[in-house]
């Protein structure tokens, strides 16, 4: 190849989830490979997420006796994409694609050392659906230690994914800050059971195995880390271990196709050329405020988690050279709820949890409920915006009652502490002795809201949510509480003082982009492939098509079509 800078075999552009999935491919292919990542850290928002994988049949329920397999799969994938109209990321060929290469795509990267386990049950979030897992087909790695990549520490993004010393009990919480451990090396299940520390034997000495954790890593140097920023961490020590060009600070301004070819990309000043094509993973543009208000109006960049990077100029690029685009109102709802100053951080306080666990519901700004405040946090946040086109309900509003604060950690604080005078002074937090005044400070009819909460109650009292069936699924009563009985996610709103705050619908990044084939090869509108041309990840239109199936179901797809990329472009060379 002639008129570049230097050429390589494959271009990577971005170092999101599929990445370094696809470099590890390609390098044991013998090929050459290089990934180019803008920002200053590798990871994208898989690094900053739980970085869960969401692969069915996968062979780690295999090896625990779990039970699943292609068809079951099919049927589950099916039931949703039948609800997805116009998706064409959602294709039967597509779908059934992922679930053959995601079994074969784990398989290879344990055997390139990627330490990965699944997640003891985390159900699918559509449980009762034909073929839905209530073990589920989550996939998680194994706590990393970050020193491991020497030089290369600085630049894995850092997780969400983080358990704080206030979780401990008061006397460990004192030892683990006199040492100067502000955060303890705890797995993502781990995580979720220290929520109920205050309340069970059972995971104290969870908490207990934590802390020796945390003391064994103090005297020994390591550093553990969680959540995506394990996963991304072992995939980049593999990567780079497999002799993989990574570059930070590098970013992509063009594409270059010639005569209707991918024949590599300009990134600064440099033409870089790619024998045998290139992978666009280069996130959405969940950042990008403009794309925001064309294609999701009335959602906000402040609402996003995902990574700084992810603004959606690959996109515009790919669309610039006949990429056809799909899917592009869809992200993947992470509702939130935001303290002061919280709008601002990049870590925002969800509210998932919150409306989920017993003593809460979510109303609109008429003091209505209007949905299940279980289930898919997809689902959660399109409803929102679904139910503001004729009631205003951005933000909504969490009712809940003293039981819930003596008995739950509530935006970061601990259960039955004292929270912040400034989250009244505020606004942010609204407390009444009665329901009747909580409604009046939110400007709602006050019998609205008392008969909004007497119904539910009654549902409390029956065990049964007439309405939306809330408890029904697996997955809602998963997301409650374990030790509230007769029912995990029911319970009255009835102790006062009453307490509400709003609710956001943010995500975790956008779920649309270009269209792409059961190859991973960029489509054009005519359904032609762009030669050379392949994409995964975010940047594309996703093949869960409008739904969120189970924890994962980004990430996991992302992993598996820069695994099909690679191959394909190793055979197609």
């Amino acid at each position: 190849m002639s008129g570049f800078d230097e050429v390589f075999d494959f271009v990577i552009v971005g170092s999101g989830g599929g990445s370094m999935c696809a470099a590890l491919v390609l390098r044991a292919a013998g090929k050459s490979v290089l990934i180019l990542e803008k920002t200053g850290q590798v990871g994208g928002s898989t690094a900053r997420s739980g970085g869960v994988l969401w692969i069915p049949n996968n062979p780690f329920m295999k090896r625990d006796g779990v039970e699943d397999s292609l068809e079951k799969a099919t049927a589950y994938l099916d039931s949703l994409a039948a609800d997805a109209p116009d998706a064409p990321g959602s294709t039967p060929q597509r779908r059934r694609t992922f679930l053959v290469e995601g079994p074969q795509m784990l398989e290879f990267l344990v055997r390139q050392d990627i330490r990965l386990t699944r997640v003891r049950e985390w159900p699918d979030y559509y449980d009762d659906r034909p073929g839905g897992s209530v073990p589920g087909r989550t996939v998680i790695a194994e706590l990393f230690d970050s020193n491991e990549l020497g030089a290369w520490k600085p630049k894995l993004r850092p997780s969400f994914i983080m358990a704080p010393v206030y979780l401990m009990p008061s006397p460990l919480k004192q030892l683990m800050t006199s040492l100067g451990i502000p955060l303890l090396p705890a797995t993502l299940p781990e995580m979720m059971d220290l929520a109920y520390v205050t309340r069970s034997w059972a995971v104290k000495l969870i908490g207990a195995r934590v802390v020796l954790r945390a003391l064994i890593a103090k005297l020994t140097g390591r550093q553990w880390v969680a959540g995506g920023a394990a996963l991304q961490g072992r995939m980049l020590q593999a990567a780079l271990r497999s002799g993989a060009d990574i570059r930070t600070e590098s970013s992509v301004n063009e594409l270059i196709v010639e005569n209707g070819a991918m024949k590599g990309v300009v990134s600064g000043s440099r033409r870089i050329g790619a024998r045998l094509g290139v992978l666009v993973n280069a996130g959405g543009f969940a950042r990008n405020q403009r794309m925001r208000d064309r294609y999701i109006p009335g959602t906000s960049a402040q609402w996003s988690m995902a990574a700084p990077g992810d603004t959606g100029e690959m996109i515009e690029e790919m669309m610039r050279h006949g990429a056809a685009v799909a899917q592009m109102e869809e992200r993947v709802g992470n509702q939130q709820t935001l303290p002061p100053g919280a709008e601002n951080s990049e870590a925002k306080p969800t509210a998932q949890a919150l409306t989920a666990s017993p003593h809460c519901i979510l109303v609109d700004q008429s003091g209505v409920r209007y949905q299940n405040e279980g289930g898919s946090y997809m689902a959660y946040c399109k409803a929102m915006l679904e139910r503001h086109k004729t009631v205003p309900a951005v933000p909504s509003w969490a009712i809940l009652d003293s039981q819930y604060l003596r008995k739950y950690m509530f935006a970061g604080t601990m259960p039955g502490t004292p929270k912040p005078q400034q989250w009244y002074d505020s606004g942010y937090l609204k407390k009444a002795e009665t329901i009747e005044e909580l409604a009046r400070q939110l400007g709602m009819a006050p019998a609205t809201l008392q008969t909004t909460v007497e119904r539910f109650n009654g549902f409390v009292a029956k065990n049964f949510d007439e309405d939306f069936h809330r408890g029904d699924r697996a997955y809602d009563r998963w997301l409650g509480d374990p030790y509230n009985k007769p029912s995990e996610t029911l319970g009255s709103i009835s102790e006062g003082p009453f307490y509400a705050v709003p609710v956001h619908p943010g995500d975790v990044g956008t779920y649309g982009g270009v269209v792409t084939d059961e190859c991973a090869r960029v489509l054009r509108e005519d359904g032609s492939a762009i030669s050379g041309l392949y994409a995964t990840g975010v940047s594309t239109a996703s093949v869960m098509g409008r739904s969120y199936p189970g924890a994962g179901a980004s990430i996991g797809p992302s992993f598996v079509w820069g695994y099909v990329a690679a191959k394909h472009a190793v055979k197609a060379g």
